[in-house]
């Protein structure tokens, strides 16, 4: 039952808003060249797709190449499609109502549904950032930086670059990121070589089912419904042809860089030492060359830098939106989860060694925002004409099962 309201939105007529009757021509060019086509409108959907192969996700596809060498490339390739479709729902809500999802919750069920969800993330996103922080030390390492410079130094350009308060000049530093980790991940991959390999493979080997599931955990994250569709408000015009181009791309492009690290990964031996500098390093080296290890690194650091910004973001604005509260009021958010996150690598020497528990654990995070997107996308109150039906409808609850479907298996 809403307790509020929600008007519906406005017709939108090829990704163009529509506009009341009696708008003259000319007033209605004047505003369309206003509105920013797809290249001024990119940004959200690929920071939040390349953000969530993070430093956890980075792992992850080691310990598959490791494990199983290529055997799980066919999988991976394969959660392009439930990434598509549950984050292009959730770009598609900010782009037609202006509004984030924690505001939307907040508006269309209720102010204690939308907290309901938006704390959980924010308390599971605290694990991500200490896997963060620990990647950049273990990255940083590598290059011979002990933690005592390599941390601060990364939390003091995190928290200043989200505190900043603007998006768009936000949004420009972490895309100049995200071409350098690419760069380095291509860089990485062809100093590592290809491997022969079977296309298909299959077992119920508990450790390959485990994995399996640890993959799919990490393929949609729950902080990233909150910042795509909260970014793609921000950004202003997205328009619905835009977001899902630039979803899709970034879907590809996400599953291609984890594709890539299981490569990088498919060539060490089984007793390789993924979660300290030395061992790592001397992993990458024996596959690859020397060089390999410092390119590696560089695109690590990288990927966990534009993962803590992002993460910070999406989870920071969906606690404000579900208060009330505008977004540019999140700072504290910021630091407090933060601070304690960039203290336990310090504490503990070891923390990446729990990100393949903490990849599983988040699937279930993600059914109470996952249910309530496929909620959201599919009202005509809130979508007007762009509510999902039939095919987009049908896909995305299938998308968000089969995630789902991942996690309990693993758990059984």
């Amino acid at each position: 039952m809403c307790s509020i309201p929600v008007t519906a939105a406005p017709e939108w007529s090829a990704g163009i808003a529509a506009y009341p009757t009696g708008a003259t021509a000319g007033q209605f060019a004047h505003r369309r060249r206003l509105a920013p086509g797809w290249p001024q409108a990119w940004g959200p959907a690929w920071l939040v797709m390349i953000a969530d192969v993070d430093a956890a996700s980075i792992l992850t596809g080691l310990e598959s190449g490791v494990a199983y060498r290529y055997d799980l490339i066919w999988f991976l390739l394969l959660l392009i499609v439930p990434l598509f479709f549950v984050q292009e729902a959730a770009g598609r809500i900010g782009a037609v109502t202006g509004k984030g999802l924690g505001e939307l919750v907040r508006e269309s069920q209720s102010r204690r549904t939308s907290i309901a969800i938006a704390l959980p993330v924010a308390v599971a996103d605290v694990a991500s950032y200490i896997a963060e922080y620990a990647a950049i030390g273990l990255a940083f390492g590598i290059f011979g930086v002990p933690l005592y410079l390599s941390l601060p130094t990364a939390f003091v350009f995190h928290i200043g670059l989200v505190a900043r308060g603007k998006y768009a000049w936000a949004e420009r530093i972490l895309l100049a990121i995200s071409a350098v980790f690419i760069l380095t991940v291509g860089s990485a991959l062809m100093m590592r070589g290809i491997l022969p390999y079977s296309p298909i493979y299959f077992s119920a080997n508990p450790s390959f089912v485990f994995l399996l599931a640890a993959n799919a955990g990490a393929v949609v994250m729950p902080f990233m419904l909150f910042f795509q569709s909260s970014a793609t408000a921000e950004k202003k015009g997205s328009t619905i042809p835009g977001v899902r181009w630039e979803t899709l791309i970034g879907a590809v492009a996400s599953e291609a860089l984890m594709v890539a690290f299981l490569m990088l990964g498919a060539g060490m031996p089984a007793s390789a030492d993924l979660y300290t500098s030395s061992g790592i390093a001397s992993a990458l080296a024996a596959v690859g060359g020397w060089l390999l290890p410092y390119a590696f690194a560089l695109g690590l650091i990288a990927a966990a830098f534009l993962a803590l910004v992002v993460i910070s973001l999406g989870s920071a604005w969906g606690v404000v939106e579900a208060i009330g509260l505008p977004r540019s009021r999140a700072f504290w958010i910021y630091a407090g989860e933060s601070i304690p996150a960039v203290i336990v690598p310090f504490l503990f020497p070891h923390p990446l060694e729990l990100v393949l528990l903490m990849m599983v654990a988040l699937v279930f995070i993600l059914i109470g925002p996952g249910i309530l997107v496929g909620l959201l996308a599919s009202n005509p109150r809130v979508m007007g004409t762009q509510a999902s039906r039939g095919f987009w409808k049908g896909a995305y609850w299938a998308s968000l099962a089969s995630i789902v479907l991942c996690g309990v298996i693993a758990v059984i």
